[in-house]
């Protein structure tokens, strides 16, 4: 089994929404059905079919988290070596070459990327061009735009 890997953080989102999916949505579906068949005929019932198809959408995304849990590699960034070489679970800092912005993204796994919280998937463009290289190296990036520059100002490993 191919293994993903997944920070501590990104492991613990998922568990706490396979929670919640267990014990709260499920046992909510399974009621809208049972209330639903109440009300007679199913063949024209919208409120049946309606809680049916949530309830397959609930069953398909359990496997789904059961399935990535399973074959996720967690890996707790906090823990790791700081090399000064950007690898998975790196909070890394840039200054853009052209206009001397900054942004700071840590590189995660596919299920917890959210640029808008700072956290890019390790399959990205971004962050395959930034796994390998140290503080002080600039590398190029192919974005939608073209090609940008970015010096790497610091790597860190924080949860």
């Amino acid at each position: 089994m191919k293994r993903t890997p997944m920070t501590l953080r990104g492991a613990e989102a998922l568990r706490t929404e396979l929670k919640r999916l267990k014990s709260e949505a499920r046992p909510s579906v399974i009621k809208a059905i049972a209330e639903a068949r109440g009300h007679g005929d199913l063949s024209e019932n919208a409120e049946y079919h309606a809680a049916r198809e949530q309830q397959g959408f609930i069953e398909g995304r359990i496997k789904e988290i059961e399935t990535k849990l399973a074959s996720a590699e967690i890996i707790d960034p906090s823990k790791l070596t700081n090399t000064g070489k950007v690898v998975f679970g790196a909070v890394v800092e840039l200054e853009d070459q052209d206009d001397g912005s900054r942004v700071v993204y840590q590189v995660a796994g596919e299920d917890e990327a959210d640029i808008r919280a700072g956290r890019i998937s390790i399959t990205s463009p971004i962050a395959r061009a930034l796994v390998g290289k140290s503080e002080g190296e600039v590398v190029d990036v192919s974005a939608p735009g073209g090609i940008r520059s970015y010096e790497i100002v610091a790597v860190r490993f924080e949860q």
